[in-house]
């Protein structure tokens, strides 16, 4: 997998600890140590994907994500020194695709990275058997392209909320459970709080919203999440 990582953390030793880690995974990387750096590198070498510390002098994480969404969908992972929720809902409400909390195992940070990377950035098999264009009411998937449109108006999902809905309209009728969302978003054996799973629902209903589609997925209290397009 020959991918470049952007690397942005004030830590040089939690710096060193990802960067072995992606590198003996076979991915590149680029390093910044602050978050004007991370910005600047981003601009600059336009990697594949970002793994970005929360909590950093001058410029922090959840900044520097705002400022990258402002022109890109580039896959962000979140690294937090903090066992907050708080921290967690409020990268994901920004556009992260996932998180970690320090300390962590190298090996399930790569776990995650290859599981995001593997949904932004899927092979050209896999483009082949998920090329078909899917459509439930005014609600249009393109997957191979990527693109989600709501009356002809496009949704930008990240790579995390775009297999939650990819998977859904697949039976449109059918009432989810976190369990069987987690394993549409996450497909690694990789588990995350429900919280995560509530806070991605969330985070898309507001992207439709924004598109006047103001019920795109429906709470079904005491079961899950079912798409009402």
């Amino acid at each position: 997998m020959s991918k470049t990582i952007l690397v942005v953390d004030d830590d040089p030793h939690i710096r060193e600890v990802v960067t072995f880690a992606l590198e003996k995974a076979g991915m590149g990387f680029v390093e910044a140590s602050n978050g004007q750096e991370g910005l600047a590198e981003f601009n600059r070498q336009k990697p594949d994907m970002i793994i970005l510390d929360i909590n950093m002098p001058e410029m922090d994480g959840l900044d520097v994500c705002k400022e990258v969404r402002k022109t890109s969908d580039v896959p962000i992972l979140f690294l937090s020194s903090r066992d907050d929720e708080i921290d967690r809902i409020l990268g994901l409400e920004l556009g992260a695709d996932d998180y970690l909390t320090k300390p962590f195992s190298p090996r399930e940070l790569v776990a995650r990275v290859k599981a995001i990377l593997k949904r932004s950035y899927p092979s050209s098999e896999k483009q082949a058997d998920t090329s078909e264009v899917s459509t439930a009411g005014l609600l249009v998937i393109e997957p191979e392209k990527h693109r989600v449109y709501w009356d002809k108006k496009e949704v930008f999902l990240t790579a995390t909320e775009f297999s939650i809905l990819h998977g859904m309209i697949q039976h449109p009728e059918r009432v989810f459970d976190r369990d069987q969302i987690m394993s549409m978003a996450y497909d690694m054996n990789i588990n995350v709080s429900d919280r995560t799973i509530d806070s991605h629902i969330r985070h898309m209903r507001q992207k439709f919203l924004d598109v006047s589609c103001d019920n795109i997925i429906q709470t079904v209290h005491g079961v899950g999440y079912k798409l009402t397009p």
